[in-house]
């Protein structure tokens, strides 16, 4: 069974990179009132502004990353009867 779940945990997990870089772009832009978060080579940013927006960047990635990994999961029981990370 964990050999279907492999080609689904892929295909999940990448809709979850989408869905968590447009709430981090929409968060960003609320927060900061600018369209893009500033680069680490950005010299027009002090060092605290761009290693704020990584952080903030890195925890809403883990956050959507654990959710959708998690509904996948879920969903695959749901529909094999089995949890993927079961033996």
């Amino acid at each position: 069974m964990k050999a279907l779940y492999k080609p689904l945990s892929l295909v999940v997990s990448t809709g979850g990179a989408l869905l968590a870089s447009t709430v981090f772009k929409q968060v960003w832009q609320r927060v900061s009132g600018e369209s893009d978060a500033p680069d680490a080579t950005d010299r027009k940013y002090a060092l605290w502004q761009v290693v704020a927006a990584a952080a903030v960047q890195g925890a809403i990635f883990g956050a959507v990353k654990a959710a959708v990994d998690r509904a996948g999961a879920a969903g695959y029981e749901k529909a094999t009867g089995a949890w993927p990370g079961d033996e």
